[in-house]
C-alpha cells in the first residue's frame, strides 16, 4: 500500500480495514460488495463509530464537568435509525425544524432532553413542541419571544426556555458557516444592548421560565479559544443580569462547532482538548464572578457523524486535457454532497477496490451533475483506475445527505448501516416515481 493511502485511511471509520484482495471494509462489510447489493451511490455508516464518538463527548466532558448534556445537533445528519441510536447512548437533540422534531417523536425520544432551535420557527412548529412537552425551546428574536409566550398561554403551558445571545466573535471558519458575529440572522446582540432587553422580557412573560443562556459561534471551528472569548462575554453579562434584574443562569450552552480532520494534513483540536478549555473556562469564571456552576450543555454534530459515514461511487467515464486536469466521473456528485461547491469543502479519496495498489496517480473527481462546480475533490491522489471501479471518500456522514437535492431529477442515495460484517438499509434508493410521487397534473 501506498504511504499516502495509508495515511488517508485514519480518516475512514474506527473499523476500517483491507483484505488481502485490496478491498476495503467498514463495519466488517466489504465494501466493494455493498455497492453490488445496493448499488451507487451509497453512503456507509459505522455503528461503532457513532457509538463511540458518542461515549467520548460524554465521557470527555463529564469527567471534567460532571452536570453535562451532550444534545446532538440534528441538522447534521438525522433519521429514525440514528435517533433510536442517541437515545439509547443518553444523549439529548437538538432540533431546528417540525421535521426533526417529528423524528425524534417516531421513536419516542425522551422530549424533556429536546432543544428546539431556529431563527424563524412558525407557530404550527411551536404548537407541535408545545403539545409535545419539549424540554427547551432556545429562543431567537423578539418575535418569537411574544409569539411562544401567547402561544403557551393559550395552552395553558410555562414553556422552559433559553435565550440565544449573539457574543459578537468571529470564529474564524468559512463565512457561511459562521454564526455569532455581530452581523448574523442568529440571536440577540450583546453589544447592541438588545441581548439584555430580552432577558428582561423573557423574565416577565407570564407563560415562560427562562432558565439559561445559549450562544453558537459557526462550525467547523478551528480552534478552542474563541469558546473560550464568548464564554467570558456571556458569564460577564449573566453576572450583570443578575445584579439588574435577579437572573439566576442555571443552563449554559455554547452550542457546538467542534471541527474534524477532513484530509490528512488537517490540524484539528481533539474532544479532549475542546471540553478542556471549555470547561475550565467555565469554573475559574464562574468562581470569580460568584456565580453558581450552571448545568452545561454542549451540542455536537458533525463531530460524531462525520468520521462514521463513507461515500461510495462508481467510476464511468474520464477525461484527460494534456497538460492541464484528468477528470475522473462518477456517478454522484453535488446532488448528494453539496459541500465541495457550497463550502470549498476538500477530501480525501480512496480507490475501494484497489487499496493495496501503488504508483498513484494525480486525478480530478467529477460529479454528473450539469454544473461546472460540480466537483467533489479536485488534484487528489489515487491508484490507478478504470470504468467500475469504486471510489470511496471518507468523513462524509456529516451535512452532506442533508443537504442533498434531486437536481437534474436524480434520485438520492442509499444509506446503509454497517455492523460485524452485517449491513441493513437506513434510508431505501429513492426511484424514479418518488421524484414524482407528488406532482399533480
Amino acid at each position: 500500500m501506498h504511504q499516502s493511502d495509508l495515511s488517508k485511511l485514519s480518516l475512514f471509520p474506527l473499523t476500517k480495514d483491507i483484505d488481502s484482495r485490496g478491498h476495503l471494509h467498514i463495519g466488517g462489510c466489504d465494501c466493494v460488495e455493498l455497492t453490488k447489493k445496493f448499488g451507487t451511490p451509497l453512503y456507509v455508516f459505522d455503528e461503532v463509530t457513532l457509538r463511540s464518538k458518542c461515549q467520548e463527548f460524554k465521557t470527555e466532558f463529564t469527567k471534567r464537568y460532571s452536570n453535562t448534556l451532550i444534545i446532538y445537533a440534528s441538522k447534521a445528519f438525522l433519521n429514525r435509525a440514528l435517533a433510536i441510536i442517541f437515545k439509547e447512548e443518553g444523549l439529548g437533540l437538538d432540533v431546528v425544524s417540525g421535521g426533526e422534531l417529528s423524528v425524534a417523536q417516531s421513536v419516542d425520544f425522551p422530549c424533556e432532553k429536546v432543544c428546539f432551535h431556529g431563527n424563524n420557527k412558525t407557530a404550527d412548529e411551536l404548537k407541535l413542541a408545545l403539545d409535545w412537552g419539549i424540554g427547551r425551546i432556545v429562543v431567537d428574536n423578539f418575535d418569537e419571544l411574544e409569539l411562544l409566550n401567547s402561544l403557551a398561554h393559550k395552552t395553558g403551558a410555562k414553556q422552559t426556555i433559553l435565550v440565544r445571545l449573539n457574543p459578537g466573535v468571529d470564529p474564524h471558519t468559512h463565512r457561511h458557516t459562521t454564526t455569532g458575529i455581530l452581523d448574523s440572522k442568529f440571536g440577540f446582540p450583546l453589544a447592541t444592548g438588545q441581548a439584555e432587553t430580552a432577558v428582561v422580557k423573557a423574565m416577565s412573560a407570564t407563560n415562560l421560565d427562562l432558565v439559561g443562556l445559549h450562544f453558537h459561534l459557526g462550525s467547523p471551528i478551528p480552534d478552542t479559544s474563541s469558546y473560550q472569548t464568548a464564554i467570558s462575554l456571556v458569564l460577564n453579562f449573566a453576572k450583570e443580569m443578575k445584579a439588574k434584574c435577579d437572573f439566576h443562569l442555571a443552563e449554559l450552552s455554547p452550542g457546538g462547532g467542534f471541527a474534524v480532520k477532513y484530509t490528512v494534513d488537517s490540524k484539528t483540536p481533539g474532544i479532549a482538548d475542546y471540553a478542556e478549555a471549555i470547561t475550565a473556562k467555565v469554573k475559574s469564571l464562574a468562581t470569580e464572578l460568584d456565580l453558581t456552576y450552571p448545568k452545561l450543555i454542549i451540542e455536537p454534530g458533525r463531530a460524531i457523524v462525520a468520521q462514521a459515514g463513507v461515500a461510495l461511487y462508481t467510476v464511468g467515464s474520464a477525461k484527460e486535457i494534456p497538460g492541464v486536469r484528468k477528470y475522473i466521473c462518477v456517478d454522484g456528485g453535488m446532488g448528494d454532497n453539496i459541500r465541495p461547491a457550497l463550502y470549498e469543502a476538500r477530501y480525501e479519496v480512496l480507490v475501494a477496490n484497489k487499496v493495496s495498489d501503488n504508483e498513484p496517480t494525480n486525478v480530478t473527481i467529477a460529479g454528473k451533475y450539469c454544473e461546472s462546480g460540480d466537483i467533489l475533490a479536485r488534484d487528489v491522489s489515487m491508484a490507478p483506475f478504470s470504468t467500475g471501479d469504486i471510489i470511496a471518500i471518507p468523513v462524509n456522514g456529516a451535512y452532506s445527505i442533508p443537504m442533498s437535492s434531486n437536481y437534474n431529477m436524480i434520485p438520492r442515495p442509499a444509506i446503509a448501516m454497517v455492523k460485524d460484517g452485517k449491513a441493513r438499509l437506513i434510508r431505501k434508493r429513492e426511484s424514479y416515481k418518488d421524484l414524482m410521487r407528488l406532482d399533480s397534473i
